[in-house]
């Protein structure tokens, strides 16, 4: 008797782990079989992932996805999405992964699997730059407008370190952030320091200011559904392999710790 519930135990136990393994594998046994890798990512979101003067889609988040696909034997394919609808792609399966200038915060780890860092940043404020605006103290007298964008880690930054402005959240791209700052629809902005940086490459010289200090410190990750482990670890992987042999770097040099992309994009 104790036989038989040891071997029904036994066999129930192995039945559950062969139901969870095409689950496992479905990921990266779908991207092979297809041929291409999906990845949804920002319509205009320089300096990672944005379409050039030229008309090519180009940008740091694009260039590693490249080279993520070409490691892995497949083509790429990327779906444009303003910033609010990435996350929504990817739950929806139209993309496999998404890649983006995106904080893993709570709220939405609960909803993606975000992979390691590929690099760390953190939301400034930015001013026209004639504004008598110098420090982020100045920011919270009362009475003041900030430009966001929506669903966007600056929104919450914004919401929690000046809880007495008035906020105003853009739905689009960081661009639209700056443009309401200097058309005078909001007092200052709040994004993404490597957002801000290389979205100011698109405006004229000297018209913006980045205050002094950042609101905070936060990692940049990639990310992927639950149901595709897989796939996050060879992401995970990609990525130590990438900071290892240098071309990591190489990218993150070239399109976010300065603003050599501009001559050429």
């Amino acid at each position: 008797m104790k036989w038989n519930k040891w071997w029904t135990l036994s066999l129930a136990v192995v039945m559950a782990i062969a139901l969870t393994l095409p689950a496992y594998a479905s990921t990266l046994s779908e991207i092979q079989k297809r041929g291409e890798l999906i990845v949804a990512c920002q319509t205009q979101g320089p300096p990672f992932s944005f379409v050039d003067k030229n008309g090519k889609r180009t940008g740091a988040a694009i260039e590693l996805c490249e080279l993520l696909a070409k490691e892995m034997g497949v083509k790429v394919k990327f779906l444009n999405y303003d910033w609010d609808g990435i996350i929504p792609a990817l739950l929806s399966k139209k993309a496999d992964m998404l890649a983006a200038d995106m904080t893993p915060t709570i709220p939405r780890a609960m909803q993606v699997a975000f992979t390691t860092p590929y690099v760390y940043t953190g939301s400034v404020v930015f001013t026209k730059a004639d504004s008598p605006l110098k420090t982020l103290k100045d920011c919270k007298k009362p009475g003041l407008t900030i430009a966001v964008l929506l669903g966007s880690t600056g929104e919450t930054d914004a919401r929690k370190n000046f809880p007495n402005a008035k906020i105003k959240a853009y739905k689009g791209g960081g661009p639209l952030v700056i443009q309401a700052v200097l058309s005078g629809h909001a007092d200052f902005g709040v994004n993404d320091k490597t957002a801000v940086y290389g979205q100011m490459a698109s405006f004229p010289p000297n018209s913006l200011r980045v205050l002094p200090g950042q609101l905070t410190k936060t990692p940049l990750c990639f990310a992927v559904r639950y149901d595709s482990p897989d796939l996050l670890r060879v992401i995970n992987q990609f990525f130590l392999n990438s900071k290892a042999d240098g071309n990591l770097d190489k990218i993150l040099d070239y399109w976010v710790n300065s603003l050599a992309w501009t001559k050429d994009h």
